[in-house]
């Protein structure tokens, strides 16, 4: 044996040693055979992006709660101490206490006088009674706790989608690792023959160097696909909300050429966003009345009750004070007309995304249908080329074991195969994540 044989055997024992090994440190890593059903209702309960749009959906919630307050009264309590020798303030002291006196009444008293404590507890009350201006308010928090809930349901259903691409993709990784593993047998077949028939002097050295090669090749094909699989694992566990490093089995196959209703061609404008679009237009319209009712008068009541007294423990004095108040706001710089323009170029702004947002998904509905009719087309031609190339392989071995062709033929014959079992996984791999795309852009909304 000279040295580039030996070169070469020891590079075939080491790729073939490490794909041992991954093979034992994949039986020793955490692995979890898990369906697409599963994986998708994973997903809804634990994603970020969903509790996301959950916490989005309780903001509005919250802030349409507040706006209860233009039904409610506001009440106040306060405790107020209080000093002075004001001449005027101090007479009114003790007036609100009703201890004013004969003496009280002296010009140099009411010119000049001592310091007069007042302590004030008070009892304050407004009530709402006419707000228009906030009731169109009030409808508007409304509209926009409806936008938030349509969000967590396209968030819903395009998280679903991305799970069902992942889930693919991890279908195909295990697709190639298995028509890899199917090719390093046969060729690893290949080349025994070859050296049994090498060693025995009836075929050239090169066709061993080749078969050497080959084997190498697949087997460094083979350590990237199984990282392929680890790398798409992490990306559905991320995906499903849980830690990464499981490796995920998969339990579903690939569908043969999905069907998709053909009667579907048009985008559904009750699809989840647009309905969220929609409903932000009416929030807008909503926003924009609101501001017009602020040219219209405001009714309220208002009342307080008060104790007064020159003791910080005393209650001596109590009175009280109710009314009613109208208030209109006749001028305030144009200020209320330039918000109204302002208000209404951003609905006609939220109307024409909406718009052009529909034409957009109408784009990729119809690239969608021809991406699916491609992908079809590509499978059946795919399944055709896959029966004809491992029938050339078997003719070729047959030939190849009777000497009427070279080893690179055979290698040649493998090679082919395996590329047309990859191009079929592919094709199905893009049917079934076109359909998937297209049951996303045409869901309508369950509201």
């Amino acid at each position: 044996m000279n040295a580039t044989t030996y070169i070469i055997k020891l590079s075939l024992f080491l790729l073939m040693g490490t794909n041992g090994l991954l093979s034992v440190a994949f039986a020793q890593e955490n692995t979890r055979n898990i369906s697409l059903t599963e994986a998708i209702s994973t997903a809804l309960l634990n994603n970020k992006d969903i509790h996301l749009a959950l916490l989005d959906e309780r903001i509005a919630a919250s802030d349409y709660k507040q706006t209860q307050a233009i039904f409610l009264p506001q009440v106040d309590v306060s405790y107020t101490a209080m000093s002075t020798n004001n001449p005027l303030n101090a007479f009114g002291f003790k007036l609100q206490q009703r201890t004013i006196t004969q003496g009280d009444f002296n010009p140099a008293t009411l010119n000049h006088p001592s310091s007069t404590p007042d302590y004030m507890a008070k009892l304050e009350l407004q009530q709402p009674l006419l707000n228009m201006d906030m009731l169109y308010q009030r409808r508007g928090a409304e509209k926009k706790t409806e936008v938030y809930q349509y969000k967590t349901q396209r968030t819903r259903e395009y998280l679903t989608f991305e799970v069902q691409k992942a889930y693919l993709q991890l279908q195909l990784t295990y697709t190639a690792v298995k028509v890899l593993e199917e090719a390093l047998q046969t060729t690893n077949d290949v080349y025994t023959y070859t050296k049994n028939h090498f060693d025995q002097g009836l075929i050239q050295k090169s066709d061993v160097l080749n078969a050497q090669v080959q084997v190498a090749t697949i087997t460094s094909n083979l350590t990237k696909a199984n990282s392929n699989i680890r790398n798409a694992s992490d990306h559905l566990s991320l995906l499903m909300g849980e830690k990464t490093g499981t490796i995920y089995k998969i339990t579903d196959g690939f569908t043969t050429a999905p069907q998709m209703p053909d009667a579907v061609r048009d985008v559904t404008f009750s699809r989840a966003d647009f309905m969220a679009m929609q409903k932000a237009v009416e929030a807008s319209d909503l926003v924009i009345r609101s501001t017009q009712m602020k040219y219209l008068p405001r009714l309220n009541a208002f009342g307080n009750f008060q104790y007064n007294d020159n003791s910080m423990v005393g209650f001596g004095a109590n009175a009280y004070l109710v009314g009613v108040q109208l208030s209109w706001n006749i001028f305030n710089g144009n200020r209320t007309k330039n918000t109204i323009t302002t208000q209404k170029l951003e609905r006609d702004k939220l109307v024409t995304q909406l718009e052009d947002k529909k034409n957009q998904s109408q784009l990729e509905l119809d690239k969608a249908y021809r991406d699916l009719a491609d992908a079809r087309s590509e499978t059946g031609r795919g399944e055709v080329s896959v029966e004809q190339a491992a029938e050339a392989l078997r003719i070729i071995q047959n030939r190849y074991e009777q000497g009427l062709v070279n080893t690179t033929d055979v290698l040649l014959a493998q090679m082919q195969l395996s590329q047309q079992k990859l191009l079929l996984a592919q094709a199905q791999f893009s049917a079934n994540v076109t359909l998937a795309y297209l049951q996303f852009l045409t869901t309508s909304t369950n509201k």
